[in-house]
């Protein structure tokens, strides 16, 4: 019998949720075939078997917190699913295949054990070895619960519901109680339609983060805003020998990372981070691109932009974020990170305070281009294409003259983007 564990994921992450299983007690599986779905903090991880066998127990059920190491189910030695013993008990093994259950359910006599007074039925009841156990103790005839699933196999949640509805009603609350119910409760019993929705582990993170950013760091945030002439200019003019040449499309991430590496160099403090009574200056430029994944935001990484060029830096965010719609994003490409971009004009922001990304001191936050009117000199105005800038900024460690040279600093090559092929 091999246990089932939840592996090392990450040094940073300790527990998980289960997500589903992909195979069910009875089920066969190949080593290496995919056993269930484990939402971590950051990313959903596939869970394969080490061993071929049958997937005997289930030991934690979809939605279940697990640990790092703790055995989740087992999973019997050999190939005793794809046996055709007839004297193979389901009871005990668990290991006969769907097929052998259902034809066993309609052609074999019933056999009663000692251990199974619940199972005694005039045709043998296909049930989960979770769902027996919990039938058993609580003196439930499986044969009388109802299932959903396609094979009529009876799961521990089919048992926890039939018991549910078959308890007595119970007492009516004092009247005290009543009064103290929660607002929500009230709102509920007054007939006013809700939806209740379980967050996910990830959504559950993310606000938890985001509150401890904002109880640990002197946020501030500062503003500017940035002529996008120059760039939307050169982008018209190299979009298509750019594509050609690289495979890729030339759009504005590039230059807004390249502008950010830039303005690290010269502002070194923002590519920093506290660790205790320590300043840690990172000497390396890994920028992190914030995506609208289905779960959530997620914050996967450019490695090395300052050695990159342009078709590198868009060819990788492309990869990334395509990564994160499909939820395919591993661990690594999402660890690390000395600086964070946000893009929220992609959604029709014009102006926002991002949050940082805790540890990091530094976020930029691009918005949405439209056309204002500028004034060119004391008797002439244009209308331009202008993107609003915000940089927030952990104060404990970066002053106002820095964050303002640093935002100032990218609007300059942004505006001038010649600027940046001489940055390298």
């Amino acid at each position: 019998m091999a246990e089932i564990k939840v592996p090392e994921l990450a040094e940073s992450i300790s527990e998980g949720t289960i997500a589903q299983w992909l195979k069910q007690p009875g089920d066969y599986v190949e080593q290496g075939e995919f056993l269930l779905e484990l939402e971590t903090d950051k990313v959903n991880v596939e869970l394969t078997a080490e061993q071929s066998g049958v997937l005997q127990e289930v030991l934690k059920d979809s939605g279940d917190t697990v640990q790092v190491g703790e055995v989740i189910g087992t999973i019997s030695e050999g190939e005793g699913g794809k046996s055709t013993a007839p004297q193979a008990d389901a009871q005990e093994s668990a290991g006969a295949s769907e097929e052998k259950a259902a034809s066993s359910e309609k052609t074999a006599e019933p056999r009663e054990s000692a251990n199974d007074e619940a199972d005694t039925a005039k045709t043998r009841t296909i049930a989960s070895p979770a769902a027996r156990k919990l039938a058993r103790e609580k003196g439930i005839d499986l044969s009388e619960i109802p299932t959903g699933d396609p094979l009529g196999r009876v799961r521990k949640q089919d048992v926890e519901s039939y018991q549910k509805n078959e308890q007595p009603p119970k007492a009516q609350p004092e009247p005290k109680r009543a009064t103290q119910a929660p607002a929500a409760k009230q709102t509920e019993d007054a007939g006013k339609p809700v939806e209740r929705q379980r967050m996910s582990r990830r959504r559950q993170t993310i606000a938890k983060r985001l509150v401890e950013v904002q109880h640990t760091a002197a946020m501030l945030t500062t503003f500017n805003e940035v002529d996008m002439t120059a760039v939307m200019n050169l982008r018209k003019r190299r979009k298509d020998q750019f594509l050609e040449q690289h495979d890729v499309k030339l759009g504005f991430m590039s230059f807004f990372t390249k502008a950010v590496v830039a303005a690290l160099k010269k502002y070194p403090l923002l590519n920093a981070e506290i660790q205790g009574d320590e300043l840690v200056i990172k000497k390396f430029y890994d920028i992190g691109i914030a995506v609208a994944a289905p779960d959530g935001l997620v914050v996967p990484v450019v490695r090395d932009a300052d050695s990159k060029t342009f078709a590198d830096i868009e060819r990788d965010i492309g990869e990334l974020a395509k990564k994160a719609r499909n939820n395919k994003l591993s661990l690594n490409e999402l660890q690390g990170g000395s600086f964070t971009i946000t893009n929220g004009g992609t959604f029709g922001s014009l102006l926002s305070t991002p949050i940082l990304n805790s540890p990091q001191v530094g976020i930029l936050g691009m918005h949405k281009i439209q056309l204002r009117p500028v004034a060119i000199d004391e008797e002439r105005f244009e209308n331009r294409p202008m993107m609003y800038i915000a940089l927030s900024y952990d104060h404990r460690i970066v002053d106002g003259k820095e964050a303002v040279g640093f935002l100032v600093t990218i609007k300059n090559l942004l505006e001038d983007p010649e600027q940046l092929l001489l940055e390298g």
